[in-house]
């Protein structure tokens, strides 16, 4: 199987500055980048997400707001290098907000940060067990090929080899969020 012919890597040299500028793992942007449009610049969703990173609308006008870009306008969300940084800069914001999990980031990118936030469990899960409990098809299956395409990117970009059980790791509980936990796992405020 030559792995490098399913799994493209077009823009590496146009998209590492956005992957660093967001201190983002470059696998895991072109896993969720594959899923998202498998490239295609012009690609346009049902739902209205645009561009290589499918980055909808409403979002890209709030994250030009808090780049403190003057003038923005929807049809710039067309522009190849403007895709990727809203789109770099929305991964790293949703990573960021969901625990520093690509699991739940992935999920929250795909069916927004609040649902991925309220399908966790009130205590830790494995990941793929967080995953399979996902409730929208559509995420569960984005999620899993998302995570999939980030091991095979990895492996190809010489990155240090993780599974797929180590990169879905462990998603943390709701517990974890409402304060402190105690030895025995209960949450203290």
């Amino acid at each position: 199987h030559d792995f490098a012919l399913r799994y493209l890597a077009p823009y590496r040299a146009a998209l590492r500055p956005h992957i660093q500028e967001n201190n983002l793992e470059e696998a895991w942007v072109y896993g969720l980048m594959r899923q998202e449009s498998r490239f295609i610049t012009a690609a346009k969703s049902g739902m209205g997400a645009s561009g290589l990173m499918q980055v909808m609308p409403t979002t890209a006008r709030w994250i030009a707001k808090k780049l403190g870009w003057k003038g923005y306008s929807e049809s710039m969300l067309h522009q190849l290098d403007t895709n990727m940084k809203l789109g770099t800069f929305y991964m790293k914001n949703i990573l960021t907000s969901l625990d520093d999990s690509p699991v739940l980031a992935s999920a929250g990118y795909n069916a927004g940060p609040s649902r991925a936030k309220r399908w966790r469990s009130e205590r830790p899960l494995e990941g793929a067990i967080y995953v399979e409990t996902i409730q929208f098809d559509e995420t569960r299956d984005y999620v899993k090929k998302v995570m999939s395409n980030t091991v095979y990117y990895a492996r190809q970009f010489g990155t240090p080899a993780r599974s797929l059980k180590q990169r879905l790791g462990v998603v943390g509980g709701k517990v974890a969020e409402s304060g402190t936990a105690n030895q025995e796992g209960v949450a203290e405020p």
